[in-house]
């Protein structure tokens, strides 16, 4: 698989090394020129000096050619331009992005990235998921702008006492499954009466979190 990373920092440089030692070819874009004569020295000549941005940049290391692309720059912007550049100059068929701030996620999913990495995200759904009275845990964010997120049905909630096939969802959102409060997971049978103390497992588009946290958490 020939593999073009955006950005040699601490992140692309640990990408490239290990994408290097399981057999994958490998190119690293990075603007500074001694951050790049560092990566050569170490890595060897796997490094280009330039900005990864630029679709002449992009054209010089064969990015026509690439699998995929990974823009792991410490800007949100960079990372966003680049993966473009690569999805619509290019045709790469898979981009992936590092993002800085979870608020841009959404758009980068409506501008066609395949695929984004946050890691105050990722940190946020540990801390979440140690919290036994926070009422939605995203636990997978999916392609095309939809998440797997874990809802739990609070006592006196609105749903509480209500079959499954009766709740009002948002738009798109489908009820993976129930996990009750012994722990015991259960299919999404439209029968199946919520209680307090169940949680819900749901696919749903992520600008519906908020939208979806209403209608299942909501008190009577």
């Amino acid at each position: 698989m020939y593999i073009v990373i955006i950005g040699g920092g601490q992140v692309g440089f640990y990408l490239a090394k290990e994408l290097v030692e399981s057999n994958h070819e490998v190119l690293v874009i990075e603007e500074n020129p001694s951050r790049s004569a560092e990566i050569a020295e170490t890595l060897g000549e796997i490094v280009m000096c330039g900005d990864g941005c630029e679709a002449a940049i992009q054209e010089q290391v064969g990015t026509a050619r690439a699998d995929l692309l990974l823009a792991v720059t410490g800007e949100d912007q960079d990372n966003l331009v680049a993966c473009q550049v690569a999805k619509h100059v290019f045709n790469v068929p898979r981009t992936v992005a590092r993002i800085n701030n979870p608020k841009n996620e959404l758009i980068f999913r409506k501008l066609g990235i395949d695929f984004t990495v946050s890691a105050t995200s990722v940190i946020l759904s540990q801390i979440e998921q140690e919290l036994p009275d926070h009422p939605l845990i995203p636990l997978l964010t999916l392609r095309s702008g939809f998440e797997i997120v874990e809802v739990k049905i609070p006592n006196g909630a609105r749903v509480a006492g209500k079959p499954l096939g009766e709740l009002a969802l948002p738009e798109r959102s489908i009820i993976w499954g129930v996990i009750d409060a012994e722990g015991t997971p259960q299919a999404p049978d439209a029968a199946r009466v919520l209680a307090g103390g169940d949680a819900v497992v749901v696919v749903a588009p992520v600008e519906s979190e908020e939208a979806l946290r209403s209608a299942l958490t909501e008190l009577a």
